[in-house]
């Protein structure tokens, strides 16, 4: 068994996601749940970034016992001594170190020689390893460097005390042969490498950061790079969950090795990184996604109930979720649906079951969400009538600003359709006129109220109401998500037990 070191950037590199800036307090209290999660590398920040950064770096180095602390410094005396004095009262401090090796940025950014940037990396490198006894050294967009000059460079770095080398796919370029073939030649013509831990840092701009990550271990790797909900810069980096549950699901590529991830802290770390970063979780993102473990459609929800694993791959409960989610929607089959209602204390016989499962088709088809509140209004409206004299079969109103209130009702009764209709002070009062035409009943409305029993925009509004015909009251109750339809229903929902 083989151990991934998890390093955690997700106070450093995360926190440089535009508008994901953090305070010193924010930072500490992630970094004591990176620490109860079980990560072996906390990278704090950029302490010659900003006396905040600087602070937070050193508040985290003070507090936090577990994990190594790490400070990111590029390869200047005043970074280096910047970041070894934050990191200092840690009890692992380590010091991280970056150099770009790539053509382009040699032109463009620093206007040197190869044999120039050799220098400087020999000397940070050794200037470094004097102020910590920790260095990690990584060689800026390696994955588009020349690889013989990287290779120059690791050697003479490692050469000068560095103890862990990491290969950044800085801009998200690479893919996962390339990647595979970039850390072997590494381990392959770097002389003194096995003196080093290799790691990978990915990030995420083509989508490939967590394949890019995984085909490095592969390869030999041994430290992956990567942040709570993949956050940082552009496009993001490697998720951190992604890799942790891919290398424990799939133990038949992966089987020789483990993290010492605490994988029921997952979703509780994610959830905290969200709510303090501001960004929110996209609801299809693997393993921390609102729908990571939800279901909707009939066919999948069937399958879930008789075996989970038949469209699960991971237990939810493994990553700190508390169960699968079975959503009803308009997907949803009657196994799914009736399996809820069961949950929820209903005892339905199989044609009251047909009656509920057709209305809640028929609401599934109006509102997105469908809350329990909303099933509990559809079993209740359908299993009071059983063969109800009256039918609504459609409705039309017309109202608005200097506009009379007028409805026009059709009602089915026993497959004759009757229509008629009326005006009234409002789009209900017109609705309950017209209907009285149609019954041809003399009903005097005692008691109406409305309301809105689930949330959300589309929630579904409940009506409930009390009408007198010949001395004696009925009371009636609907639901749907149009309120005028609801009050119609409830109108016959009364009227229907007064002609039973």
């Amino acid at each position: 068994m083989e151990k991934i070191i998890i390093f955690d950037t997700t106070l450093r590199d995360g926190e440089q996601a535009p508008g994901a800036s953090l305070n010193p307090q924010q930072k500490l209290e992630i970094a004591f749940q990176l620490e109860k999660l079980g990560v072996d590398v906390i990278e704090a920040g950029f302490p010659v970034a900003s006396p905040g950064d600087f602070q937070a770096v050193q508040d985290i180095s003070r507090k936090i016992k577990k994990s190594a602390v790490c400070g990111l410094a590029r390869c200047l005396k005043a970074d280096i001594t910047s970041a070894a004095k934050a990191v200092k009262p840690a009890k692992h401090p380590r010091v991280h170190i970056f150099l770009a090796t790539s053509k382009i940025h040699l032109q463009y950014k620093f206007r040197k020689a190869e044999d120039e940037i050799l220098k400087i990396a020999k000397y940070a490198a050794r200037f470094a390893r004097l102020r910590c006894a920790d260095i990690e050294f990584s060689p800026e967009d390696a994955t588009r460097s020349e690889r013989q000059f990287i290779y120059r460079v690791i050697e003479s770095v490692i050469d000068e005390g560095v103890n862990t080398i990491n290969i950044p796919d800085t801009v998200g370029y690479s893919y996962p042969q390339e990647i595979y073939s970039l850390i072997t030649d590494i381990r392959n013509n770097v002389p003194n490498i096995e003196k080093a831990v290799i790691a990978i840092h990915c990030h995420d701009d083509l989508g490939l950061s967590t394949a890019n990550s995984l085909s490095a271990i592969l390869a030999g790797a041994r430290q992956v790079h990567c942040t709570i909900n993949g956050i940082g810069e552009r496009a993001g980096n490697a998720s951190l969950e992604e890799i942790v549950m891919a290398l424990k699901t799939r133990k038949d590529v992966f089987g020789d090795f483990f993290t010492r991830i605490n994988t029921r802290e997952i979703y509780r770390t994610s959830r905290l990184v969200s709510n303090l970063t501001d960004f929110v979780i996209p609801p299809n993102k693997a393993i921390v996604g609102r729908n990571a473990f939800s279901h909707e459609s009939g066919i999948h929800q069937d399958a879930v109930l008789k075996k989970r694993s038949t469209y699960e791959i991971m237990d939810p409960h493994e990553v700190g979720i508390s169960s699968s989610q079975l959503v009803l929607g308009k997907h949803s089959g009657r196994h799914a649906f009736g399996d809820r209602l069961k949950n929820m204390g209903f005892k339905l016989d199989a044609k009251q079951l047909n009656r509920a499962f057709a209305r809640f088709k028929d609401v599934a088809d109006k509102k997105k969400d469908i809350y329990d509140d909303d099933l509990r209004i559809i079993v209740e409206d359908e299993i009071r009538v059983i063969k109800p004299a009256w039918k609504l079969a459609g409705f039309s109103i017309s109202s608005g600003t200097n506009i009379k209130p007028s409805a026009k009702i059709t009602l089915d009764k026993r497959g004759k359709l009757l229509s008629v209709e009326s005006t009234g002070d409002g789009p209900v009062d017109a609705c309950f006129r017209a209907l009285d035409k149609i019954t041809h009943l003399k009903a005097k409305l005692e008691d109406f109220r409305l309301e809105a029993v689930t949330s959300g925009k589309d929630a579904l509004g409940h009506a409930n109401l009390k009408l007198r015909i010949k001395s004696i009251i009925y009371s009636g109750s609907g639901s749907s998500t149009d309120i005028i339809e609801a009050s119609i229903l409830a109108y016959l929902n009364a009227v229907n037990k007064y002609a039973i």
